[in-house]
């Protein structure tokens, strides 16, 4: 009973018991005057048990499962759909597509709530909302209903989407965010694929609310589990450490504040930041190419929903149950591309524990060489698809391989350049990837609407080509990031380099709370942003 009070309690609902709180005695403070965390500081996340870190993390990623298979999984029933209320599937479309406009109003919304408030109880809220609304997508009188519910979901599902990324930083270094990191994604590109495959089987003996009813036991069971995420923001954390020691009266603390205490801040105010700042920050030419390259690969992984059931249903004549199981080749290919980047992070570390390289001397073009293998990946096995599903008498193991590897591919990209933008705009990480959420979910919102008619008119060779001839113009992109991103960052008023130092405004460098500690620029400024994806 103990244990159970401690992991849901507001007071006690933290990695560690109350009795471990020392009397604050040593209390560090820095240069600023303001409360900081110690060296060995029970209440700092990166502080925290390998395990209980472990625990948030695949929690937090749980969320992210829910988002994106919700996502993507009317498209198994879209047949269903249009029947029942007599319309065509691409008005049938309409519900990924709504729910994937939801996805753009996430990083504006939530992201500055979670830093005036913290992230615990953004994740409670919103999460239990989008169960709320789920019940009326499963039970929608009417079509109307039904894509009301879907953007009201999306709206809401957004939040984990885009402050899991936040947790991530909060809890582990930058190095081992890179593999944090690559479960997130892995979890965008695995969600969406089984979406599909569960609706589409099931709509061979129910109806397309079945889908629906998954999404609310899904949803049901993750959220007993959310309610054990304690809170990890850093300057909501410490806010709070700063409030007890002035309520303890210590001599010489009584008046000590924390770093989110230093400014006036209000919500409205906040929002002015957050509302301006991204778009200002989407025109910068590294966000900007960023931008554009994630749109692509985000709008083609919806478009994929679409393509299979041509490639495997249309032309091949399987049902809608055994005509979405290739797309588990793409979950696969997700898996594939999550330990790649595993590979990739052990390799660095060793470098740095033998003394060939200092994690000081790490520049943000170092996350690139992935990118490059993605790029080039990503055009040849779009090529591949293409071709071998053009023709039935190609044998269907062919098209689903490509499939796996393109996936593997457009994982690498991802995870790359979310760990790329973080690394360049350190304090503003969080406007630059809201930017970046925003542009490539509304790509993917168009993808339901003209994949069809695409693939109809150019055929499945003809489309993937274009696709795969766009993906090999862009690939070029991280090689001149690789070369010449330092120069660009130099000349950047917001990607902050050794050579020249953002100018940090009052607004836009703090929120409500502030900015965690400014004593380390590449951990703790880090904990505070990369709310994502």
């Amino acid at each position: 009973m103990e244990t159970i009070v401690r992991l849901l309690s507001h007071a006690a609902n933290k990695p560690y018991r109350s009795k471990h709180l020392h009397d604050e005695t040593a209390i560090y403070l820095n240069e600023d005057g303001f409360v900081e965390f110690g060296p060995d500081d029970i209440e700092n996340p990166r502080n925290w048990s390998m395990s209980r870190r472990v625990a948030i993390t695949v929690t937090s990623i749980l969320l992210v499962v829910n988002a994106t298979f919700a996502s993507s999984s009317p498209s198994g029933c879209f047949q269903s759909i249009s029947e029942h209320f007599e319309v065509s599937t691409e008005v049938a479309g309409l519900t990924i597509t709504l729910f994937l406009l939801g996805y753009c109003a996430g990083p504006l919304i939530f992201a500055p709530l979670s830093e005036f408030y913290g992230r615990r109880w953004i994740f409670y809220i919103s999460f239990l909302l989008y169960l709320a609304f789920n019940f009326l997508c499963a039970f929608a009188p009417n079509l109307g209903a039904l894509l009301v519910g879907r953007f009201l979901t999306g709206t809401f599902v957004s939040a984990p989407l885009s402050n899991a990324p936040g947790v991530l930083a909060d809890l582990w270094d930058p190095l081992q965010r890179a593999n944090a990191m690559a479960g997130f994604s892995a979890m965008v590109y695995t969600g969406p694929a089984l979406g599909p495959v569960v609706a589409g089987f099931l709509e061979l003996k129910e109806d397309w609310r079945w889908s629906f009813y998954v999404l609310l036991w899904l949803g049901g069971a993750t959220a007993i589990v959310m309610l054990t995420i304690p809170e990890t923001y850093a300057p909501t954390i410490l806010y709070h450490k700063a409030k007890r020691i002035r309520e303890a009266k210590i001599p010489g603390y009584e008046d000590v504040k924390a770093p989110a205490e230093a400014t006036d801040r209000t919500l409205v105010g906040i929002y002015k930041v957050a509302l301006t700042r991204p778009w200002i920050i989407l025109f910068d030419p590294i966000s900007f190419l960023c931008a554009i390259y994630m749109a692509v690969v985000y709008t083609l992984l919806y478009m994929l929903f679409s393509i299979y059931p041509i490639v495997f249903q249309e032309k091949r004549g399987w049902n809608s149950g055994v005509g979405e199981l290739p797309l588990i080749g793409t979950v696969v290919g997700a898996l594939i591309g999550g330990m790649i980047v595993l590979v990739d992070t052990r390799l660095r570390q060793g470098k740095i524990e033998r003394g060939e390289k200092k994690m000081e001397d790490s520049v943000p073009e170092d996350r690139l060489p992935l990118a490059m293998i993605g790029g080039i990946g990503f055009s040849a096995t779009m090529f591949w698809f293409a071709w071998s599903a053009e023709y039935n008498d190609v044998h269907w193991i062919v098209p689903t391989l490509a499939g796996c590897f393109l996936s593997s591919a457009l994982l690498l990209i991802f995870v790359s350049y979310l760990n790329y933008l973080v690394d360049c705009y350190l304090m503003y990480a969080a406007s630059a990837i809201a930017a970046n959420t925003i542009v490539r979910s509304a790509c993917g919102a168009a993808a339901p609407l003209f994949t069809n008619q695409m693939f109809t008119a150019m055929g499945v060779g003809g489309g993937g080509s274009l696709i795969g001839g766009v993906a090999a113009l862009l690939a070029v992109i991280p090689f001149l990031f690789y070369k010449y991103g330092k120069q660009i960052r130099i000349r950047s008023r917001f990607a902050p380099t050794a050579g020249n130092r953002a100018q940090r405004e009052p607004d836009e460098e703090s929120g409500p709370r502030g900015e965690p500690n400014q004593h380390s620029e590449n951990s703790d400024l880090q904990s505070s942003k990369s709310e994502e994806a």
